[in-house]
């Protein structure tokens, strides 16, 4: 048994070796590193070239820049593992983390084990209170349907995937420009089980200036690509109650529109949050209390 990781990476520099090394101190369970350049002009390839262990493999990407899901599908065609992790190259895995995920039995019908994360910051310290809710309960099991509702998984960094089931789903959706995990993570829900192992703080997610979430702008309609794909995708589709598909479509956008206001203000732009959150109020009124309870959560740190 053992887990290949990807990682795609330009301009990396910075924190790539830490990432690196935070897999490889895992142990005998981590049976390869794929980091995946794709572009970089600063010193990111001496970085992971200075790292000697022969588990690391630096590759870089034959056919040009077309996103990271391309970056990551590439990887993914290469690992080897019985198990895959993503993994952004400013985050790092917290000690133990593949043993904590693969602890007991496992089932054959099985296609993913996830935990939970930290943020922290350029510097490494913890940051924000997510450890006032991590013994919160997440699904188990069956659980599409849940799934389809909004990307509680957030970061892919905290979950371990069958390589050869989400080989054959097709990875992640390179036209996708956001979501594109979230899409991926619902043709594996429909494919199979997943495991929560609850309390199981496996991954440090790095927040910092130049990462997506600080220097990115989301609004509502950079979401409506990828919930279309969710929704239109046959696979996806018949896995769930036909009768519940415009309820969980409801309840897809109240999510993303309330995340990317809760982003924006964990950012610290509250001026767009603001201006996000009245429109919802005004034109999406049955959006309204969810995105008031993430904007309040991201307030707090949550």
């Amino acid at each position: 048994m053992s887990v290949s990781v990807v990682i795609p990476v330009r301009n990396g520099e910075a924190f790539i070796g830490e990432a690196i090394n935070s897999v490889l101190a895992q142990g005998p369970l981590a049976g390869e590193v794929i980091v995946v350049d794709d572009g970089s002009t600063d010193g990111t390839a001496a970085v992971v070239q200075a790292i000697t262990d022969p588990r690391v493999t630096l590759l870089t990407r034959p056919c040009g820049r077309k996103g990271v899901s391309a970056v990551r599908n590439f990887g993914l065609s290469k690992a080897s593992g019985e198990w895959t992790l993503f993994l952004d190259a400013d985050d790092r895995l917290r000690e133990g983390a593949f043993a904590t995920l693969l602890a007991g039995a496992y089932g054959a019908d099985e296609v993913a084990i996830y935990g939970d994360y930290e943020r922290i910051n350029e510097q490494g310290e913890k940051i924000g209170r997510r450890n006032l809710i991590r013994k919160r309960s997440k699904p188990s099991g069956h659980i599409l349907e849940n799934l389809v509702g909004g990307n509680f998984i957030v970061n892919g960094g905290i979950m371990l995937v069958k390589t050869a089931v989400f080989r054959m789903v097709g990875g992640f959706d390179e036209t996708l420009r956001y979501g594109e995990d979230w899409h991926g993570w619902c043709l594996l829900a429909a494919k199979g089980l997943f495991r929560y192992v609850e309390g199981a703080h496996v991954l440090d997610y790095r927040v910092h200036t130049s990462s997506v979430m600080m220097s990115k702008t989301l609004e509502f309609a950079d979401c409506i690509p990828v919930i279309d794909a969710i929704f239109n995708d046959p696979s996806i589709l018949a896995g769930l109650p036909s009768e519940r598909v415009k309820a969980l479509r409801q309840k897809a956008e109240g999510h993303m529109n309330a995340y990317t206001i809760a982003q924006d203000i964990r950012a610290h732009r509250y001026g767009t949050a603001f201006m996000a959150l009245s429109d919802t109020l005004i034109h999406r009124p049955r959006q309204a209390k969810r995105a008031l309870l993430f904007s309040a959560a991201a307030l707090a740190g949550l």
